[in-house]
């Protein structure tokens, strides 16, 4: 016999609450107004059902309603009655079978976000299931988890702390008309070729003194990005590292576009754009979403990877071989997200995005890249292994800490 529990109290047993409600069901309808009040105290501290609901029960009790369905005639009654036990389907996804391996994924791929650890999973759980050696049931169970569920099995694990840096652009006021200014609306139907650069300081909240930048350089079309580490914003390192990464690249650079800070509007870079025939652009003035492409990878590949710290000559080489493997590890396996489409719909915004894919998945499916430079990238990809890269990764970040200068 089940017992009705309400506001956490133990109360009757259903028959015996059936019966309180007959008896007090005739009282109540007959009853005048301060009465009412008077048996409702009553009945909701007998039953310990709500006084909302106890008059809900009590003026429908006993209630006929006539029903015409087809010309025939139905009588329906007001009662009581027992709830539907519902019963529960066992749970898929079992918390003690699948944390362990998802964490540990989760942590392969750099702590993506769940949308886009779905296809970071499914593209490289067979290569990396040679050495972790999953069960059969975690491998099936993995091979088809969604990302609601990824994030409702994360969730204790993803309780971070989010730190904000502080800006050391200046503007670069003598040649600024001599380079067009572009908004971020425009390059979208370019194809790859056209990058946004930007350059992070690692001053560790203290800028005086020579300390090193990164110069980040991201492709607005396909999303694939290249950091390098400078000894400071001197206008001849800024050019060697870009120097150096276009080299590195396996498609030409067509186009960069910066904002105005002085390590960028200078003769250096404008003669090696022309030189080299790349179209160089500019943002506005102090609009970031000028350059909203670059400012993203600025936070989720920079300052992720090598965090806030200050960091100095000593440091440089050390953070080089750390981008060398995390490039490689963002652009061939880490799926990213690109916005198709945003509306507003009175104060709404609805955004819609592309399925995730990674950069080198972009580069493969692009029209305008031609055979031999997917050939080589897929050469290249044949020789990487996540897992080892993933190693690399955080061996170089223990010792990049051990280098950080203790303000």
């Amino acid at each position: 016999m089940s017992i009705i529990k309400r506001r956490g109290h133990m109360c009757l047993t259903l028959p015996e609450r059936k019966s309180v409600i007959i008896e007090t069901t005739p009282r109540y309808k007959k009853a005048k107004k301060r009465q009412k009040i008077i048996i409702l105290d009553e009945f909701c501290k007998l039953t310990g059902l709500t006084r909302n609901y106890s008059t809900w029960i009590l003026r429908n009790h006993g209630k006929k309603i006539i029903l015409y369905n087809n010309n025939q005639r139905t009588v329906v009654i007001g009662d009581v009655r027992n709830k539907r036990n519902i019963s529960k389907r066992p749970p898929v996804y079992k918390k003690n079978i699948i944390e362990k391996p998802l964490i540990k994924m989760w942590e392969i791929s750099d702590y993506l976000c769940s949308k886009r650890l779905v296809p970071f999973i499914r593209n490289n759980i067979l290569s990396m299931n040679k050495k972790l050696m999953y069960s059969k049931q975690v491998y099936e169970l993995l091979m088809k988890i969604s990302s609601a569920t990824i994030d409702r099995v994360l969730q204790s694990e993803k309780k971070k702390y989010k730190l904000k840096g502080r800006s050391t652009t200046k503007r670069g006021k003598l040649i600024k008309g001599q380079i067009p200014i572009r908004t971020f609306s425009d390059w979208n139907d370019e194809g790859p070729g056209f990058f946004e650069i930007d350059l992070v300081s690692h001053d560790g909240g203290k800028s005086s003194g020579d300390h090193l930048f990164t110069l980040n350089v991201t492709d607005i079309s396909t999303g694939w990005t290249v950091p390098r580490a400078i000894k400071n914003k001197a206008q001849v390192w800024t050019v060697e590292a870009l120097d150096l990464i276009i080299k590195s690249l396996a498609y030409p650079m067509r186009g960069i576009d910066s904002d105005n800070g002085s390590e960028f509007i200078n003769h250096h870079l404008i003669k090696y754009c022309e030189e080299n025939k790349i179209t160089f652009t500019r943002g506005r003035p102090y609009k970031k979403n000028d350059n909203c492409y670059i400012e993203e990878k600025n936070n989720s590949v920079v300052r992720k990877t090598v965090g806030y710290c200050r960091y100095e000559d000593k440091a440089q080489l050390t953070m080089n071989q750390l981008y060398t493997y995390m490039s490689s590890l963002i652009n061939f396996f880490q799926p990213s997200m690109r916005l198709i489409s945003k509306t507003r719909i009175g104060s709404k915004i609805i955004k819609k995005y592309d399925q995730p894919q990674t950069p080198y998945h972009r580069l493969l499916n692009n029209s305008k890249i031609n055979d031999v430079t997917k050939k080589r990238l897929k050469s290249i990809l044949k020789n990487l292994d996540v897992l080892e890269l993933n190693l690399n990764v955080k061996r170089l970040k223990r010792k990049l800490d051990n280098l950080a200068e203790k303000l």
